[in-house]
């Protein structure tokens, strides 16, 4: 039981290898992070141990405490709904905000990160399979969004996150990748200044091989590492 972590691990990595190679892609071009949501911090640190250098948290809470006990010798990104009553702590404890979904969230991010004098790295949150149950703008305004959101100064827009609906055959989660990475393409095309579509954070633990073969940037996997969560 001791070493499930770091095996774990290592097969995720193993995979994330062969992905990338069979398509012709440097695997070193895809950043893993660990998804560590309800996963104690003895297991985290076990992960981190092991070479994870990127923390998925979904709540902001839940991730204080754990930044708090674990430091930033790693990357800490937000993956999960950000209110705009939390923007000012989410700013100050993480690396990442993949989860941007709307103008006044980013204009509370960029008036924040005024006051402190830095620049917020984001992603904007596509919902790009238009499910009611997820958050994440629109594909057909996201164009409209990022334009608005590249006139703050105090943010850098690093590219575009989504959570396709979960599929037990990850072949069919392979157009909503495909649709993600085309808009990418499309935002990138217009030229907005704070912004590059440089980060594609899609596919999750079933997923991720589908992810990488369409042009995932980086993946997010929790339960293929740390298991199931209590």
């Amino acid at each position: 039981m001791e070493h499930r972590v770091i095996d774990n691990l290592m097969r995720v990595k193993e995979k994330i290898e062969k992905a990338a190679t069979q398509c012709g892609r440097n695997p070193d071009d895809i950043k893993l992070m660990a998804v560590s949501k309800m996963v104690g911090v003895e297991k985290i640190k076990e992960a981190i141990s092991a070479g994870v250098t990127i923390l998925g948290e979904n709540y902001l809470q839940e991730a204080k405490r754990k930044i708090e006990e674990i430091g930033k010798s790693v990357q800490w990104h937000m993956i999960g709904h950000l209110q705009t009553n939390k923007v000012k702590q989410a700013i100050e404890l993480f690396d990442l905000i993949q989860s941007v979904d709307r103008l006044s969230l980013a204009q509370e991010i960029h008036k924040r990160a005024k006051n402190l004098d830095k620049r917020v790295r984001i992603l904007v949150q596509v919902n790009i399979s238009e499910e009611d149950t997820k958050s994440g703008i629109e594909s057909e305004n996201a164009v409209s969004l990022i334009s608005e959101i590249a006139r703050l100064k105090n943010i850098s827009i690093e590219g575009l996150m989504t959570i396709p609906p979960y599929l037990l055959d990850p072949q069919k989660v392979r157009p909503y990748f495909k649709s993600l990475r085309e808009l990418s393409e499309e935002i990138e095309r217009r030229g907005f200044e704070n912004t590059s579509m440089k980060e594609l954070s899609m596919g999750m633990s079933n997923d991720f091989e589908v992810a990488i073969e369409e042009g995932a940037t980086i993946v997010r996997v929790g339960t293929a590492i740390f298991g199931e969560r209590g």
